[in-house]
């Protein structure tokens, strides 16, 4: 198992008796996700995305938000969780827990598993894209490397006008190559932004609620010393109208 997929495995592979109570959120309940661990900050980081009931949701690389997102959206919203099937080839496990979420009865998750290059988002009917701790993973050999401006492209032809793409991930040091995508797990935000706005994505807002000063940015993710404590940026780039 590659050091990435650690966390992700074990936010889906829990049993079933989990299943949430609530019809709107019919996903198991993980291990720790955002609903559970105070740490991941949900409540200000679906504000800060501004999610809302009714609203449609693309979860890239779903996992630990999936839960959150679908009680944000409610009964009369739809949460689309992808898994890229460059991860689903590697780990075919990941799928189990999305897919009986969206079995379960009154979901409101759509799962699947498209090359991370043809994901097939329906045209400009989204009102939120979200991707967490995942983004530095496209330039990596893991995903292919993925087309990255490509994968910017789709999320701006997925989102309705005015829709919001949020990218939350690991802070890399300023100026830092873009092989720290590899070998930290980290980028840095600049990249992130150069990429984004060139798909003509406007810049909405930043977010410190997960940042860290005492994070040197030199350690890899997984590092015992700073796993969990990462110093990470919250970005949110809006479809003009």
């Amino acid at each position: 198992m590659t050091p990435r997929l650690a966390p992700l495995l074990a936010a889906l592979m829990i049993g079933t008796a989990g299943i949430a109570t609530l019809a709107v959120a019919q996903v198991p309940a993980p291990g720790a996700d955002a609903m559970t661990d105070p740490s991941m900050k949900r409540e200000d980081v679906i504000a800060f995305i501004g999610v809302k009931p009714g609203d449609k949701v693309g979860d890239i690389v779903a996992g630990r938000f999936v839960r959150a997102l679908s009680a944000a959206v409610g009964p009369n919203g739809k949460l689309y969780a992808v898994m890229p099937a460059e991860i689903v080839k590697a780990h075919p496990e990941v799928v189990g827990m999305l897919k009986a979420g969206e079995s379960a009865p009154g979901s409101n998750l759509v799962v699947s598993t498209p090359p991370v290059n043809a994901m097939g988002l329906a045209p400009a009917s989204l009102d939120a894209v979200f991707i967490r701790q995942n983004y530095h993973d496209l330039y990596d050999k893991f995903m292919g490397p993925a087309d990255v401006p490509g994968f910017n492209k789709q999320v701006y032809a997925a989102l309705k006008p005015g829709g919001v793409y949020v990218i939350l991930d690991h802070a890399a040091a300023p100026g830092a190559p873009i092989a720290v995508t590899e070998t930290l797990h980290r980028i840095d935000v600049a990249q992130v932004k150069k990429d984004v706005l060139a798909a003509g994505f406007k810049l909405d807002g930043e977010s410190k609620v997960l940042a860290n000063p005492a994070d040197d940015h030199s350690k890899m993710v997984f590092d015992p010393a700073i796993r969990g404590k990462t110093d990470q940026f919250l970005l949110k780039f809006r479809k003009p109208k």
